[in-house]
């Protein structure tokens, strides 16, 4: 079974929440699945969140290696902390997870490029996990240029996007909500799995993993 890596377009968009949904659908079909938040800025509610959704004992510090702890992008986070933002660290972290769980599934932190440190992103880790990508689309105008500017850029780093779920976040719908799904596939050649609507917590895992 392959890992995934859970990217998406900003900050905000659900990846958390959808990652959840896909590890309570694997507990739920007897998937032995982990969960891995490589990490958070502010608090660990996510790595909590994670950790409730597949009912794992692992502790904090094994879902979440990395924890700073202003609310900021990593690289000044880190820099309040005077802390460093180590690659190796957070891969091996993942490999000790992956050798206790399979598959895992990594929820990464805001968007593609996000800093992590000087001249390293959140896609610089992504590379080195060496991981097809799940986008995460936030259902809203201007969704189909975001996700497009998002998939070009995890193809120019020689990866794989292989799904991409649109989460409508909010009540109401628009034009460019009901819309979105088709535009999104054909600018960007990449199946949209999953359709989230507001509150929706069931997702139906093999048809996003394929497995």
């Amino acid at each position: 079974m392959s890992n995934f890596f859970i990217a998406g377009t900003d900050i905000g968009v659900g990846k958390t929440y959808v990652s959840c949904c896909l590890l309570r659908d694997l507990k739920q079909r007897g998937i032995p699945a982990g969960a891995f938040k490589p990490i958070c800025c502010g608090d660990r509610a996510e790595a909590r969140l994670l950790r409730d959704a597949i009912g794992i004992s692992d502790s904090l510090e094994q879902i979440n290696p990395l924890y700073l702890r202003a609310c900021a992008d990593p690289a000044i986070a880190a820099g309040l902390e005077r802390k460093e933002v180590s690659l190796p660290v957070l891969v091996d972290a993942y490999r000790q997870m992956n050798a206790r769980y399979s598959p895992v599934l990594v929820d990464s932190m805001g968007g593609w490029e996000t800093p992590l440190a000087k001249g390293i992103s959140m896609a610089d880790l992504a590379v080195q996990l060496q991981l097809p990508v799940i986008l995460v689309v936030k259902n809203q105008r201007g969704a189909a240029a975001l996700a497009t500017m998002t998939v070009r850029a995890i193809r120019e780093r020689g990866l794989e996007c292989r799904a991409i779920i649109l989460n409508h976040i909010g009540e109401e719908w628009d034009t460019a909500s009901v819309t979105n799904r088709q535009l999104i596939e054909d600018c960007t050649g990449v199946p949209v799995v999953a359709e989230l609507i507001h509150g929706q917590e069931d997702i139906d895992s093999e048809c996003v993993l394929g497995y």
